[in-house]
């Protein structure tokens, strides 16, 4: 026996989309289950040629705290994921770089996401960073030893893409 999608409903319409999805399970109890409704997304890992690599500084409003993190956002509704990478990497750090595609993961078990993710080597600034609304990320420089040390920490949200990314570049 499978999981069977019985039906879905709109728990919650705002700035986030939540729905109630209902499955009878293999053993035949049913289940509503609350999942996020979310656009998919660019991250990108961005090497300059002397090997530091370029972060942004984000204040996090569920954490309540900054984080340095990997450049990234969403991928308009007809973009290409790639793309969205150079956009976003251009928008929050000024930087361009051969993009390179690393990959795709699932955001997690309760959202829809898609995270694509790309690795940009030869990374150079040609901007001023340019963020969108409600953006305000600083851009932060540092050498790949230490970013593989920023992963292990587990002190930003993109743990995973940033460790697709260097196994991608065989820089694990």
């Amino acid at each position: 026996m499978r999981w069977e999608k019985l039906g879905e409903r709109t728990l919650y319409k705002g700035w986030r989309h939540v729905l109630g999805r209902t499955f009878r399970l293999p053993n035949g109890d049913e289940h509503e289950f609350e999942v996020k409704v979310e656009a998919r997304t660019a991250v990108v890992l961005a090497l300059r040629d002397d090997g530091q690599v370029v972060l942004v500084r984000e204040f996090r409003p569920g954490l309540e705290e900054s984080l340095l993190e990997l450049p990234g956002g969403e991928v308009d509704a007809d973009e290409d994921p790639r793309d969205a990478a150079g956009r976003e990497l251009l928008e929050e750090t000024g930087y361009e770089g051969e993009l390179v595609e690393a990959g795709t993961m699932f955001d997690c078990a309760y959202s829809t996401r898609v995270r694509h993710v790309f690795v940009a080597q030869g990374c150079r600034q040609v901007a001023e960073p340019s963020p969108g609304d409600g953006e305000a990320p600083e851009v932060e420089l540092m050498p790949l030893d230490a970013f593989r040390e920023h992963l292990r920490g587990g002190r930003l949200t993109d743990v995973g893409p940033g460790y697709l990314a260097l196994d991608r570049l065989g820089r694990l």
